[in-house]
């Protein structure tokens, strides 16, 4: 099973949204170690005609062009480096955390929770070609994004804040500039944050019950024999069915067509 499966016959006391009154249940208070995000500010920018050198490169395991030359599965071309012309086809992050360098920190006079903080975010992007005997190769590059922003900024402690980004990234375009640098234009989003290690109190309601796995299974009857046996009832609302239909109110003889549902005619429907 899972937490969220419809076989799972306590969902009580598994993760979910709240129904009735939330405080019902809470048995202690629990300290848990997290990362505290004290402030969070996102930055998005598209990057015009920015250069990425490709610091390494891999074939592709599997090839699926169609031209003549290509490599077949299993096979390496001879010499395994590029051959040009090479062509970009796409790139995109391949991780979703950024490494901020340069990164300085200047706190308000007239500010005093505020600084202001500046520096420079590597995103890590991987970067899919090809060379003109059709073999595809994935290269890793850099994008670096620089950022001046304000922040709120905790007081000094024991436990040091720290700034760190979630990032993203995809490219619109690209080519291919030679001695490795590709010419793209990319769509960078980063989250800054001010974070710290903490150890905070959380209203518990117990430790989790984990259902046992729900093995895969093609079974088309499943999700038919999980509804209900019979119909249930439902109120039918006279007044909005007459504003749909453009009846001036409801009950009258406006010659709506609108269909019946519950008996497939057509009809005023609310059982008129």
């Amino acid at each position: 099973m899972s937490f969220y499966s419809y076989k799972n016959a306590n969902p009580r006391c598994c993760p979910g949204m709240i129904s009735g009154d939330a405080l019902s249940g809470l048995t202690e208070r629990v300290c848990v170690q997290v990362k505290r995000v004290y402030d969070s500010g996102l930055l998005q920018e598209q990057l015009e005609d920015k250069d990425i050198v490709v610091e390494s490169y891999a074939i592709v395991p599997k090839c699926e062009c169609t031209c003549s030359g290509n490599c077949c599965p299993g096979e390496l071309p001879d010499p395994p480096t590029p051959v040009a012309p090479i062509t970009f086809e796409s790139c995109r992050s391949s991780s979703s955390s950024g490494t901020i360098c340069d990164l300085t920190i200047e706190r308000l006079c007239d500010r005093p929770c505020f600084a202001r903080v500046r520096g420079t975010i590597k995103v890590p992007v991987d970067i899919l070609f090809s060379d003109c005997r059709c073999v595809q190769y994935v290269g890793q590059g850099i994008v670096s994004l620089d950022f001046d922003v304000l922040l709120s900024i905790p007081d000094e402690a024991i436990v040091p804040y720290c700034i760190e980004s979630m990032v993203s990234a995809i490219c619109v375009s690209g080519t291919y500039r030679g001695d490795n640098v590709f010419r793209m234009t990319i769509c960078v989003t980063a989250a800054l944050k001010v974070l710290a290690e903490v150890e905070i109190l959380v209203p518990s309601y117990g430790f989790c019950t984990i259902p046992p796995s729900e093995e895969f299974a093609e079974n088309v009857c499943d999700e038919f024999f999980s509804l209900p046996l019979f119909p249930p009832a439902t109120l039918c609302d006279e007044r909005a069915f007459a504003a749909s239909c453009g009846c001036p109110t409801p009950g009258n003889a406006c010659g709506c067509n609108k269909p019946n549902w519950g008996t497939g005619s057509w009809g005023s429907g609310c059982g008129r």
